[in-house]
């Protein structure tokens, strides 16, 4: 027992010293916010496609969704198929054209490339977005953290505030030295290794237990639906439009992936990205689905915590040695995330307020300083939330990215192909998905309403979006008619 704890931490110790080896390479190229933020827009096309993907699945695709599979069958990979879809509609219409706007608009982040879209000086488009992105990524980083928490809990035996105090004590580190381009290369190290392990532990046990049919025969007895159509009636379709389209939705309105297609290098190469991140992420979100019905057969008498699924098939059936690399990939996962999303927020906090707000004509190397300050501030923010515990992964992932969706997907989706459009619509929009995706949650839980918050809320901000746009626009007109 001694020895295969040594062999753990000996393993998660190695892990750090190859993380802090790449820091300490990259920290001397950071001469500006425009290379803290966007890596100057040098990368090229595997480091774009990983680090899109990578940082796209944190601990909810070794935690959160393999708990889902494993308190609800194989229907819910409904939500696995639309993301992988949606993810490439993504890729084949946002990536390239908001790669090509940003730079002709000199913007760093979402909210300037809309106050410059609409033409808006009174910053008002900004100040929102950039409140909505920092509300909801602080749950999102939250739920990263709650997952290093259970992980080293669970795995390590050691206290859960150790765990969320490690977590950030890394991620904030080589955020604060490296920026964008050291998470980028991390990223493309960590997916690699993230999806061998995560490929390995399904492909082992299935050989081990003879082949997918006992695992089957187990989900049949617990009741639990082995298909992706148990049946063909309008409740199974319309929860399969919730399911998949109510995660599917979110992504056209990511920042810390949006981030990542402003980052290529050359706009041609996009599709190749496009080819490769989305081979990773079908595999990996195959991977994760197998585990979950592998718990299933594993633990017939079912587990007091779901999310802790995986860490419980580590733990009952593989050696030390792979316990070990299972911790570095969830590890791996959940930082890549925490990573990409502690610099959106930074971006935010310095480009959408302390430049726009306070020194419009700040030097680089002054906005450099408020970036990395702003770094240190929304990881304390999220370490406080994370202490407590609010809620589960799943949840706090679910909010935080329906909440997201909602604010800048059907902005960003009209913006890129719609001209008839002002930046009254466009404030609108952000307000009315964003706050739609805050609520109604509530509403969804206390009434039973089976209509998911980022399905509401996406439609609502575009009918917002155009509506308010159509209307000002006739209003200014007339105005301005003798």
């Amino acid at each position: 027992m001694l020895v295969a704890s040594f062999l753990e931490v000996s393993l998660f110790a190695g892990y750090f010293l190859a993380l802090a080896l790449v820091v300490t390479c990259s920290y001397r190229k950071q001469q500006s916010d425009k290379d803290f933020l966007i890596g100057n827009r040098s990368l090229n096309f595997w480091l774009t496609a990983l680090s899109a993907h990578a940082s796209d699945m944190s601990s909810w695709l070794f935690l959160g969704y393999p708990a889902l599979i494993f308190t609800s069958g194989l229907f819910s990979a409904w939500a696995a198929i639309g993301l992988t879809l949606f993810m490439f509609l993504n890729w084949q219409f946002i990536a390239p054209k908001i790669r090509i706007a940003t730079e002709q608009m000199q913007s760093l982040t979402l909210s300037s490339y809309f106050e410059t879209r609409f033409s808006d000086k009174s910053g008002s488009i900004r100040l929102v977005s950039g409140a909505m992105s920092i509300l909801f990524f602080t749950f999102y980083i939250t739920s990263g953290l709650v997952g290093m928490g259970l992980l080293v809990e669970s795995l390590l035996n050691l206290p859960y505030v150790f765990g969320i105090t490690l977590g950030i004590f890394i991620v904030m580190a080589y955020v604060f030295l490296g920026g964008y381009r050291t998470i980028a290369w991390i990223d493309l190290f960590q997916g690699f290794f993230l999806l061998g392990v995560i490929l390995f532990i399904p492909a082992y046990l299935i050989i081990t237990i003879g082949g997918i049919s006992p695992i089957m025969y187990a989900v049949k007895s617990k009741h639990l639906s082995t298909s992706l159509f148990p049946n063909f009636s309008f409740k199974t379709f319309w929860d399969l439009i919730m399911i998949s389209a109510g995660w599917g939705l979110g992504y056209f309105g990511q920042p810390h992936i949006l981030t990542k297609f402003m980052g290529i290098r050359r706009v041609e190469d996009m599709h190749k990205a496009k080819y490769l991140g989305i081979s990773w992420q079908a595999l990996a979100l195959l991977s994760a689905t197998l585990i979950g019905l592998l718990g299933i057969y594993i633990f017939p008498q079912g587990l007091s915590d779901s999310e802790q699924v995986i860490l419980n098939i580590v733990k009952t059936t593989l050696l030390p040695f792979i316990a070990g690399l299972v911790i570095c990939a969830i590890l791996a996962a959940t930082t890549n995330v925490m990573a990409a999303q502690i610099l959106v927020v930074a971006s935010n906090i310095s480009e959408d307020f302390y430049k726009r707000i306070f020194h419009r004509h700040a030097s680089a190397k002054r906005l450099l300083f408020v970036s990395r300050a702003s770094v240190l501030w929304i990881s304390c923010v999220s370490f406080g939330i994370a202490y407590f515990k609010i809620s589960t992964i799943y949840t706090l992932v679910l909010y935080s990215w329906s909440g997201l969706g909602a604010s800048f997907g059907p902005l960003l989706l009209l913006s890129l192909y719609r001209k008839n459009l002002n930046k009254y619509g466009a404030f609108a929009g952000i307000l009315v998905g964003g706050l739609t995706a805050a609520i109604w949650p509530y509403f969804e839980t206390t009434y039973q309403i089976p209509l998911t918050s980022l399905i509401l809320a996406f439609f609502l901000s575009m009918i917002a979006i155009e509506g308010v746009s159509y209307v000002t626009r006739r209003h200014l007109k007339l105005e301005v008619e003798p």
